[in-house]
C-alpha cells in the first residue's frame, strides 16, 4: 500500500462538478492499494500517518502530528500510485489490487486512521473521475510504502 501525503491548508474533491469533500488544515492522502496488500498494511500505514510529525511547532520545527494539531484528513483512492514505468512509455498497472479488494482496503484504511484519533476523515469517491484541489503547505509532500514499515 502506498500513500502520498501532503500537508495542506485546504483540500477538496469534486466529481462531475459537485463538491464531494472539503477540508481545511490537515493532510491530503492519496492512497494506492497493491496486489497482496492486507488489513495489516492499512493498519501500519494509517497509524504511521496519524502520528507522523510533519507539522511545525512554535519554533518552526516539524514536531507535531495530525493527532496533536487536530487537523483533518482527506483520503482519495489512487490506483495509479501502483504504476510500473520501467518498460516503454505507457505505465502498466498490473500490480494494483482488483477494484473490489482495493475498495475494501481503502475503506478499512479510512476507518483505521479515524480510530487512531484523527478528528475528521473525509473521502473522495472510489473509482470515480475526481478533480482534486489543494493548497500544499510548505510544500511538504511525503511518500510512504507500507512494505517499508515494520509490521
Amino acid at each position: 500500500m502506498k500513500a502520498v501525503i501532503q500537508r495542506v491548508t485546504r483540500a477538496s474533491v469534486t466529481v462531475e462538478g459537485e463538491l464531494i469533500s472539503s477540508i481545511g488544515f490537515g493532510l491530503m492522502i492519496l492512497l494506492g492499494v497493491a496486489q497482496g496488500d492486507t488489513q495489516r498494511d492499512a493498519e501500519v500505514l494509517a497509524d504511521k500517518i496519524a502520528n507522523l510529525r510533519i507539522f511545525t511547532d512554535s519554533q518552526d520545527k516539524m514536531n507535531l502530528s495530525l493527532l496533536t494539531t487536530g487537523g483533518s484528513a482527506l483520503v482519495v483512492s489512487q490506483f495509479t500510485l501502483c504504476a510500473n514505468c520501467s518498460h516503454g512509455r505507457r505505465p502498466e498497472f498490473f500490480s494494483a489490487a482488483k477494484p473490489d479488494i482495493a475498495e475494501e482496503l481503502y475503506e478499512y484504511f479510512c476507518k483505521r486512521i479515524k480510530s487512531a484519533g484523527v478528528n475528521e476523515v473525509l473521502k473522495g469517491v472510489f473509482g470515480a473521475k475526481m478533480k482534486v484541489d489543494l493548497l500544499n503547505d510548505g510544500p511538504v509532500t511525503i511518500i510512504i510504502d507500507s512494505g517499508d514499515l515494520k509490521k
